[in-house]
């Protein structure tokens, strides 16, 4: 299966993907972690590896890609950027990083003052999520960039299932209606994970957001945050992950 996670800006989002990832491998998977983010630069830490190489430079570096695809925009064309599909064992060893069964790839990232926009790795994620193929074994994890671009970008095309993280706050409460809307649109089914959520906070979301679509809300916890705000590893087990993992597992989504 392949999941994208989404949500605003400081909802959690890495942690969560982070998190899941290592449940999901605990449970056999191989998973893949698709950093689609072109501003974050935590995630790998948070999985226990080394910053990937961005995936843009396989394809010549974000410059020659968004001139091949601006090329084929003016043909009318969309442009051809794999010539085969891969299975997470064949995606370019350079450009992946691994922990146990757990790998990481990172589309690219922003490196330097005035280099533009990052369209050209918007799209390279959209192709590349539409071009893995993925066995009953296997997990693809999308980590995207804040608020709801990836959505504009067509990224969601090559997913099965959207997961979007709200923390207690007006903008995720807000911004979660319209992933909804845009997630009908898309045709992809949508669940919530409410995180750092105290018994107050999760009472007034699930006042405001669907309640079927909620799997957990997750309770802020002192060892996830000194690890993030240290930069280590998350070797953290919360039962409501687990509870995340094994609806993945059952396949009660599709």
């Amino acid at each position: 299966m392949k999941v994208l996670v989404c949500g605003k800006g400081g909802s959690g989002k890495s942690t969560i993907t982070a998190l899941l990832a290592k449940a999901m491998a605990r449970k056999g998977y191989n998973v893949l972690v698709v950093d689609s983010d072109e501003s974050n630069f935590g995630l790998h830490r948070q999985l226990g590896v080394e910053m990937p190489e961005d995936f843009t430079n396989y394809l010549g570096g974000k410059k020659a890609l968004g001139e091949k695809m601006m090329k084929a925009f003016q043909k009318g064309e969309v442009a051809s950027i794999f010539d085969e599909k891969w299975g997470i064992p064949e995606i370019p060893e350079a450009y992946t990083v691994k922990n146990g069964n757990i790998k990481m790839m990172a589309v690219g990232k922003i490196h330097d003052f005035g280099e533009g926009c990052a369209c050209p790795m918007g799209a390279l994620a959209k192709h590349l999520l539409k071009n893995i193929e993925t066995t009953s074994e296997d997990l693809v994890l999308v980590d995207t960039e804040a608020g709801i671009e990836h959505f504009g970008r067509g990224v969601e095309e090559g997913c099965d299932l959207v997961l979007m993280v709200l923390d207690p706050s007006y903008e995720s409460i807000r911004l979660s209606e319209k992933i909804r809307q845009l997630a009908e649109k898309a045709g992809k089914p949508l669940y919530f994970i409410l995180n750092r959520a105290d018994k107050i906070g999760t009472h007034f979301m699930l006042e405001t957001v669907d309640k079927t679509h909620v799997l957990t809300s997750v309770p802020s916890d002192m060892e996830i945050f000194r690890a993030g705000f240290a930069g280590e590893e998350l070797n953290v087990e919360l039962p409501e992950i687990e509870s995340v993992a094994d609806f993945l597992v059952s396949g009660d989504w599709a």
